[in-house]
């Protein structure tokens, strides 16, 4: 597995975890339930790869702690 299957099945874990009965929307693309996300991320299309940019730019903010609640607060 290379390391772009290896982000891809890490988002669709990550969605897994999403409650059932949210929506998610992308822009002018439309909205999409985890299930339709999860087919999007699988067939590598287009939806799918704007899911796992998202997805990775806000894992490296949560990394880099752009989003820790100290450095939200103190803005």
């Amino acid at each position: 597995m290379n390391d772009k299957e290896e982000i891809r099945e890490l988002v669709i874990e990550r969605l897994k975890y999403l409650p059932d009965n949210i929506k998610v929307s992308i822009g002018n693309m439309g909205s999409f339930d985890k299930e339709e996300l999860i087919e999007h991320i699988k067939k590598d299309d287009t939806i799918g790869k704007k899911i796992v940019e998202v997805e990775l730019h806000f894992l490296m903010a949560l990394k880099e702690g752009i989003l820790s609640e100290q450095r939200i607060s103190s803005d």
